[in-house]
């Protein structure tokens, strides 16, 4: 499909009532691990889309221009509104986080399979080990707190074992910077880096502003504190491989398009009937704005939308349910080859093969002064001290020898050398 050869309804017929804005929400207890996935993509795309159109407004002079970007992003607000008000109100703040855990791990994986650019799939593959031991982590926690299975959770979807330990993950800020992405790169390519920047920014935002609020315990406060550190990382990471030499109308009509692509692709495997219809919905409305968006593009730049997408073909559809199994399997073959890697500025490296006085050894002993002290892993031990071992939903034994051991946390692997 070419979404700027579909007939689109009439951008003011995208206004709603309160009342279209206040959908009946999921039931916590029904609905698919995949459907509260995608509830989250695509509300963190439509965070991404409003705050890109807020910055727009504060580098351009034009109030024409600031009153059309604020006429659509008043639009992608309503949209968020409504996806925010799917989620049900007795969803705990753990179980929403298991669900962002999964969104990152299941995404992540996705993309990567299907990225060409070896630079951009060596980024996904990267983060991708570090977001799978935030699963494992906050799984443990909601076992020990809440009494919740993390297994029930995902529905089996995703495997929740350790990956890159989370004390091994925080690294000097230089190193989380990458080479951007050419102009000429491909659209897929292009479609990733923007669709991954989103997710993980929407998860770097919710823990930033609710992991203080986490009633049950310090140590589950202090555990958001911790990953929401990491998260900043990824986020620093992904949206450093976006192409900087696009214009702020070039990226509007790449947004739009990136929101028409991702709705189309949820609308095509959904099988909730209520979140069906709101994706079908908001594809609808999705067309409307890429088109108003071309329409900007040509009045303020004299630019035709081929020009920055010359073949708009929908690439392959994105797709969880028919990548599960897949995913388990490229997972275990990550955490077999890469688990020890780290980054050295713009590139990756086992950390064994590190410089005994690079950057990366400082900074961490630094920011885990106390290691058992550390959340990541004080969670894991306060729960081993519990049940004897940790919470893990594994299909068989884990890849990595040294992390088969259930009844010890490993702290070293990936931060210490020779640990494997």
């Amino acid at each position: 499909m070419n979404p700027f050869n579909e007939k689109s309804i009439k951008i003011d017929k995208c206004i709603n009532d309160w009342k279209k804005l206040y959908p009946t929400a999921y039931n916590k207890h029904d609905a698919d691990a995949y459907t509260k996935v995608r509830t989250i993509l695509l509300n963190g795309t439509e965070f991404e889309e409003q705050w890109f159109m807020h910055q727009l407004s504060r580098h351009t002079t034009d109030n024409n221009l600031r009153r059309d970007v604020a006429f659509l992003r008043n639009l992608e607000q309503q949209q968020q509104k409504r996806l925010s008000y799917f989620k049900p109100k007795d969803e705990t703040l753990l179980e929403t986080t298991i669900s962002y855990e999964q969104l990152a791990v299941d995404l992540t994986a996705v993309l990567a399979q299907t990225e060409r650019n070896k630079y951009v799939k060596a980024a996904l593959d990267f983060a991708l080990l570090e977001d799978f031991d935030h699963l494992y982590r906050f799984s443990d926690l909601l076992e020990m707190e809440q009494g919740i299975s993390g297994e029930k959770l995902v529905c089996s979807y995703t495997e929740i074992m350790p990956g890159r330990p989370t004390i091994a993950e925080h690294r000097h800020p230089f190193d989380n910077i990458r080479r951007p992405i050419s102009h000429d790169a491909s659209l897929a390519t292009k479609l990733h880096t923007l669709t991954i920047t989103a997710a993980e920014q929407q998860t770097m935002n919710f823990y930033m502003n609710v992991g203080t609020f986490y009633p049950t315990s310090d140590i589950g406060r202090k555990l958001f504190l911790e990953i929401a550190m990491i998260e900043e990382q990824h986020v620093s990471q992904y949206e450093s491989l976006m192409d900087p030499t696009t214009t702020w109308l070039e990226c509007l009509l790449m947004h739009e398009y990136g929101e028409c692509y991702l709705y189309y692709s949820a609308m095509n495997e959904e099988t909730n009937d209520i979140a069906k219809k709101i994706w079908t919905l908001h594809f609808e409305q999705e067309l409307a704005h890429l088109h108003y968006a071309a329409e900007l593009l040509k009045k303020y730049e004299h630019k035709e939308w081929a020009e920055v997408i010359p073949d708009a073909e929908f690439p392959p559809l994105l797709s969880f349910n028919d990548n599960c199994e897949k995913n388990k399997h490229y997972i275990r073959n990550l955490l077999k080859n890469t688990v020890e890697n780290t980054s050295v500025l713009e590139e990756y490296a086992d950390i064994n093969n590190v410089p005994d006085d690079y950057e990366y050894f400082k900074y961490n002993n630094t920011v885990n002064k106390t290691p058992a002290a550390v959340a990541s892993h004080k969670v894991i031990d306060n729960y081993i001290a519990e049940f004897g071992e940790d919470y893990r939903f594994t299909v068989t034994e884990h890849p990595v020898k040294t992390l088969r051991n259930r009844k010890e946390d490993n702290i070293d692997i990936g931060r210490r050398k020779d640990n494997r």
